[in-house]
């Protein structure tokens, strides 16, 4: 039982990504279903599948302004895949059937099912629902044959080609088909935000993740190929920058099982509809053995000439060298789970992910305060797994109530709190592009994190110097139940890269040399 029925659809959230099974939360009328809106809406806009059930005012007083009545169907409309109001208990059944079909069908996504309170307590003589039978709802899996060959006679001419894996490869599991494709053919594979994970990044063909605060050599990449294959991605805006002027030297293949997202944002030459797992099972079969050994080599010297990823040698305890020191500490074998801002930027840079689906962010949505809940229903979905939640200090404190749900529930999840007294990503905006003209960016009233975990029973560490870091994670590490890890880091680190909204990779701003250079 949630703090805050935010929470509910959050945790939800992140039971369905580590799973691959819809998500449920329940809430009352009202507030109790509005509070629920965040966390739909960030499971819409990242292809999560949910089912929410919301209680209503019995149905003779929908309507009449009821004590808690509020229109939630209306209210989700834009952000659900679909929703239902269920006027008879004889419906229910089929409803919540239907519902679980179409969220994690097709492109997933939440359903929404508003049930009166009347409905909820009529009795009436149980039915199994039968088959599915939704006409106008028949999403296509298996690709245009013809527009695979077109893929495959692209992919066969390219001297330069490059792999873009999106989240869609993770929602169909094309893990190993994904692999297949990049060692057949030898093309370097670069996710996306939400792709992270999809791809081992310990494999020689693993090239980053690109756009506004991706790696600079990625970026590159992108723009010097001659053929993108974008898989389960939908060309948003952090990633295409100035749409007109995106990888202008390039053809592109774009797979994905939403047609909508086709030519959306980005022209392809070769569209194909279909779920990345089929499409890529037949697209293997007409790909040829290739070796673009320049194309490798050009890309390992981007990565030369741009080192994004470079640590400054410095005394002060930076949130990256956390991060870093967190995956090797854990080997890269954790599920992370992060909040939205900085952090969540230094996370996806600096933590080399091995495994399928063990990245979770709120990617379109940019849901601040993810990072608790969302902890939560991955621990629950997946309780084997060591599941760290990387928050920034602001994020954290949007839904800290759920550490009490955490402590009922004996959840070992590991917060590490990257704490700069900041909404750091703001502060850093503000600082590059408004002179320094700092306006509601700083925490003066943080609590003592420490204190307040031991308030909730659960174990807190604090750490301000960089010497503490290894000791701390292994400390928490080593203990059976939740902890609470305050690092105190250097209040106004920026994130480098980066690319100014609605520009290109040539308007990249890098690490300045005033920066890299610290005491």
């Amino acid at each position: 039982m949630t703090r805050h029925e935010q929470g509910a659809s959050l945790a939800a959230d992140g039971y369905a990504r580590v799973t691959g099974r819809p998500g449920v939360a329940f809430a009352t009328s009202g507030p109790g279903a509005t509070n629920l809106v965040t966390g739909i809406a960030s499971a819409q806009m990242d292809s999560v599948p949910l089912v929410i059930v919301t209680g209503q005012v019995n149905s003779w007083t929908i309507g009449s302004d009821a004590f808690q009545e509020t229109d939630i169907t209306g209210i989700t409309l834009p952000v659900t895949k679909h929703n239902f109001l269920v006027m008879d208990a004889a419906e229910i059944a089929s409803a919540i059937k239907e519902a679980f079909y179409i969220a994690n069908s097709g492109r997933p996504g939440p359903v929404l099912v508003d049930i009166p309170r009347n409905v909820f307590v009529q009795e009436v003589e149980y039915e199994e629902p039968g088959e599915m039978n939704l006409p106008g709802y028949s999403p296509n899996f298996s690709g245009h044959s013809g527009q695979i060959k077109k893929a495959a006679d692209l992919i066969n001419e390219s001297v330069k080609p490059v792999i873009i894996a999106g989240h869609g490869v993770i929602i169909s599991k094309a893990y190993e088909e994904l692999k297949v494709l990049a060692e057949k053919a030898q093309i370097p594979v670069i996710t996306t935000l939400l792709g992270i994970s999809c791809f081992p990044e310990d494999h020689v063909l693993w090239s980053g993740w690109p756009g506004m605060h991706g790696m600079a050599h990625s970026s590159f990449a992108i723009e010097e190929s001659d053929l993108v294959i974008a898989l389960g991605m939908r060309f948003d805006d952090r990633i295409t920058g100035n749409p007109a002027k995106f990888a202008t030297n390039s053809k592109k293949i774009h797979v994905d099982v939403d047609p909508s997202e086709i030519g959306k944002n980005i022209s392809v030459e070769v569209p194909i509809v279909g779920d990345v797992k089929e499409v890529l099972g037949r697209l293997n079969q007409q790909v040829l053995p290739g070796t673009h050994t320049d194309w490798l080599k050009r890309i390992e010297s981007l990565k030369e000439d741009h080192p994004s990823l470079d640590i400054p040698e410095t005394t002060k305890l930076l949130a990256r060298q956390v991060i870093k020191d967190l995956s090797d500490e854990t080997r890269g074998n954790a599920t992370i789970v992060t909040g939205v801002g900085q952090h969540q930027m230094w996370a996806a840079q600096h933590y080399r992910f091995k495994n399928p689906s063990t990245f979770l962010t709120s990617g379109g949505s940019g849901t601040m305060g993810y990072e608790v809940p969302a902890a939560m229903g991955a621990q629950v979905g997946n309780p084997e797994s060591t599941v760290w939640s990387i928050a920034g200090d602001g994020g954290f404190q949007m839904t800290l109530c759920e550490l009490a749900t955490i402590a009922e529930n004996r959840l070992p999840i590991k917060f590490a709190i990257l704490n700069n007294n900041f909404l750091g990503m703001v502060r850093q905006w503000q600082e590059i592009f408004f002179d320094s003209s700092y306006v509601s960016t700083s925490y003066t009233g943080n609590p003592d994190f420490v204190r307040l975990a031991e308030s909730y029973g659960i174990k807190g560490i604090r750490v301000t110097d960089k010497s503490q870091v290894k000791s701390a994670i292994s400390e928490a590490m080593e203990h059976d139940g939740p902890v609470v890890v305050d690092f105190i880091v250097e209040q106004e680190e920026n994130v480098y890269p980066m690319i100014p909204s609605g520009m290109t990779v040539y308007d990249m701003i890098e690490e300045p040399v005033s920066e890299k250079v610290t005491s």
